[in-house]
């Protein structure tokens, strides 16, 4: 009964944080969400600067986009990274990707400018070493 209690507690005190600090605009698609953390300033500013301003957010390039479920268990996994980060404090000044946002980053990319890319893929199949968009153009979105 205690265990539940402390559970109870807990959960309560998590959903008030998360609904005080405005937690739900997270599941948005307004870009100046992103920049609510000062940790993100300068991706945001570059993001402003960059070619991709007018026709793409932050979900468009940094979400996944194959179904709805897998977008918002992203979308929850990085919002509770970022929330632990910023609130401790525990994050290097240059923020870096993770590996698996890289991957789903990578898909964007091909996913909108497939046109353009269809010709480079069809030579890279069977290739031992993986090359993808941010090797070369890791200032699009972000520009810097």
């Amino acid at each position: 009964m205690i265990a539940g209690g402390l559970v109870g507690i807990l959960l309560g005190v998590a959903l008030f944080t998360f609904g005080y600090a405005g937690g739900w605009a997270y599941f948005g698609n307004d870009p100046a969400t992103c920049n609510q953390c000062h940790a993100m300033n300068e991706q945001y500013d570059a993001w402003a600067k960059g070619s991709h301003k007018n026709v793409a957010g932050c979900n468009d390039c940094h979400s996944p986009h194959d179904n709805i479920i897998h977008k918002y268990v992203n979308k929850a996994d990085n919002g509770f990274w970022h929330a632990l980060k910023f609130t401790t404090g525990d994050y290097p000044e240059n923020i870096k990707i993770r590996e698996m946002n890289r991957e789903i980053t990578q898909e964007a990319c091909l996913s909108c400018h497939a046109n353009l890319v269809s010709d480079i893929e069809s030579t890279r199949v069977g290739h031992a070493n993986r090359v993808d968009c941010l090797q070369c153009h890791s200032n699009v979105g972000h520009m810097r």
